[in-house]
């Protein structure tokens, strides 16, 4: 179908991806059945080169939460370039192959072929087998055993050990397609090459002259070779391969290197290449690190109150942070062995299918939902509570609007060339977040409007779609006040499709997109302000650690550096909080249910009628009926 009947409203990536969902998957639909949709889509800025802006959105309805949601990954690496070079979008897949297949694009030529010799290979090897077979331009997207067996946290991964989570993997595997194989030569060009050009230089010298200093791998000694994504600029970037003494190379960064780190140092008593083997375990049989990081904390739990033990689960809990530990574990998993089959449905299934007091010891490393809660989580930041409370998975693009904070630490320690100081976050805080409020983090106030202005903004980039790494770019050592410029992603649009669209106008389409993935939620079964939780331990329990700002530091008053250690959610002011969303949003506050003035307004009076008849539209206050 063509793309521009979707486009004007909903750009690509997400947006067109939730806007198809919705059209063509009713809530009926199970995960795993053929109706369910896979949805690889792209957006209007892949295949350019200096913006970062080739990554592709896998979306589709997932079995990772209970019930089962409309939920999405992003994957950055070469394939979504090379979808979009062979003249396409986005790809659309519905039904189940009785024998398993694989999918060849060559620009206009689409075939399925037979994937029997793949099935039962890890990712990488169905990746390298492709390549052998078809030529090493081709650049393709894998399933593993993981996903062939459907677990539910099965991941895919692409060319670049560019991975894609939120179980999508065992959507793919449930319709027997083991992977997508993709090569285009065609080409892209701008409406306005020029000004493209010049936008382009300019948000990369926005970002230029400071490092975050986060490289993971660094501190043991290890080396990594940069690997950028398609058209990326490296600015900012600490993308990068390791190669193992054994001669093994992978990606390695950011949470997929270091969620065995701690595990297997402290077991060995040193740094060694462990962790390194411990993502690669996981990237090959295809599972999300996020999920097994929050799964091992549980393991550790019940294997202290000796509810679980080596003898009884087969699996060596007693060695966690070993070699043998990680592939055991993985290994059963994916392939479903013994208590691994337990442990595919997810840490919270398993710990209902153990018993003994195994669902007590679910604290607050994950949330309600199965997630990993160790991250910018509500306690610290406040407003990050409506963003895991309205979102089907954990919201990683949202969350890392907070990286300025990184920033500001580094400030707060004093280090050299340190340039966020508080006045700059302050400063970032009223021109991408709505007040300097939102980013005073022992009060409630401008937690709303922060939320409402993250969630439109990261919708919109991730229709675009661009790396939440380098945008929005908040912060500059480059700008008199050290504040980054919010209009760069409406311009560089505005310059390749030479449709002017301003800041606004941008922000608009992703509030649009926000309210098509409520709504498909809504008629899933997220009922509006009744299932907008966050874990009572929020309120309950004091905080005590956040994997991105272990000492709990907070701006406070003038250059004044606060902690919030301790902290718990007033649950009060939380709900208040929550009223200011709802109306912020045009929403009905008392239910938290789209309304039809709202939905038309945005240009959703499709999904009006839909919603009315099942009840899921509020007017004038009531719940229509």
């Amino acid at each position: 179908m063509p793309t521009m009947d979707y486009a004007d409203r909903f750009l690509g990536g997400r947006g067109i991806a939730a806007k198809i969902y919705w059209d063509e998957v009713p809530p009926e639909v199970k995960a795993f059945g053929p109706e369910n949709r896979l949805i690889f889509a792209t957006g209007p800025l892949a295949g350019f080169k200096g913006v970062s802006g080739s990554r592709c959105q896998v979306c589709g309805k997932s079995s990772l939460t209970t019930p089962e949601y409309f939920n999405y990954s992003n994957l950055g690496g070469n394939w979504g370039a090379q979808l979009k070079l062979a003249g396409y979008d986005a790809l659309v897949i519905q039904g189940k192959s009785e024998n398993p297949v694989y999918i060849l694009i060559q620009d206009e030529t689409v075939e399925i072929r037979d994937a029997s010799a793949l099935w039962g290979k890890s990712t990488v090897e169905t990746r390298e087998m492709l390549k052998e077979q078809l030529g090493s331009s081709v650049n393709v997207v894998a399933t593993g055993p993981a996903g062939e067996n459907m677990v539910t946290f099965a991941s895919v991964l692409a060319d670049k050990d560019a991975s894609g989570s939120s179980g999508l993997g065992a959507v793919m595997g449930s319709k027997n397609l083991k992977a997508i194989a993709v090569r285009g030569s065609g080409k892209v060009k701008a409406a306005n090459p020029q000004r493209y050009r010049g936008l382009a230089d300019y948000a990369r010298e926005l970002r230029t002259g400071f490092s975050m200093g986060i490289t993971p791998g660094t501190d043991q000694g290890m080396k990594l070779k940069k690997d950028y994504c398609y058209g990326c600029t490296g600015v900012f970037c600490f993308r990068g391969t390791y190669k193992a003494s054994n001669g093994k190379v992978g990606k390695y960064m950011c949470g997929s290197a270091t969620f065995y780190l701690l595990r297997a140092r402290k077991y060995y008593g040193e740094s060694n290449e462990v962790p390194f083997f411990a993502n690669m375990i996981c990237n090959e049989f295809g599972v999300d690190t996020h999920q097994m990081d929050v799964m091992m904390q549980w393991l550790s739990k019940c294997h202290r109150a000796g509810i679980l033990t080596d003898e009884n689960t087969g699996i060596p809990l007693s060695q966690q942070g070993s070699l043998e530990f990680i592939e055991t574990l993985v290994r059963k998993i994916g392939l479903r062995e013994g208590f691994g089959d337990v442990l595919a449905q997810g840490t919270i299934r398993a710990a209902d299918a153990v018993g003994q007091g195994a669902k007590e010891l679910l604290t607050d490393y994950i949330t309600d939902s199965g997630h990993f809660a160790l991250i910018d989580g509500p306690r610290m930041y406040i407003s990050t509570g409506l963003l895991y409370a309205t979102e089907p998975r954990q919201p990683m693009g949202q969350l890392n609007e907070l990286g300025s904070l990184n920033l500001w630490l580094m400030w707060a320690h004093k280090q050299e060339g340190a340039f966020v100081s508080n006045d700059v976050f302050r400063a970032i805080g009223r021109r991408f977040l709505g007040s300097e409020a939102a980013v005073d983090f022992t009060t409630y106030e401008g937690k709303a409007l922060a939320a409402k202005m993250i969630q439109d903004r990261e919708c919109a980039k991730d229709s675009l779609i661009l790396c939440s790494y380098l945008f929005p770019i908040m912060f500059s050592r480059r700008t008199d006040d050290h504040v980054g410029d919010p209009t760069v992603e409406s311009k560089i649009l505005s310059a390749i499709t030479g449709n002017e669209i301003d800041e606004d106008g941008l922000y608009r389409i992703g509030e649009r997109i926000f309210n098509v993935q409520r709504a498909i939620l809504a008629r899933e079964g997220h009922r509006g302000r009744e299932c907008d939780r966050i874990s009572d331990y929020n309120y309950t329990k004091p905080l005590k650690f956040d994997l991105h700002n272990p000492e709990l530091l907070s701006p406070g008053k003038g250059d004044e550096v606060v902690s919030k250690k301790g902290a718990v959610l007033d649950r009060e002011q939380f709900e208040q909080v929550k009223d200011e969303y709802y109306s912020l949003r045009g929403w009905d506050v008392a239910t938290g249910l789209q309304t039809r003035a709202k939905l038309e307004e945005l240009g959703l009076k499709d999904m009006v009628e839909d919603l009315e008849r099942r009840g899921l539209i509020a007017v004038a206050g009531r719940t229509g009926k």
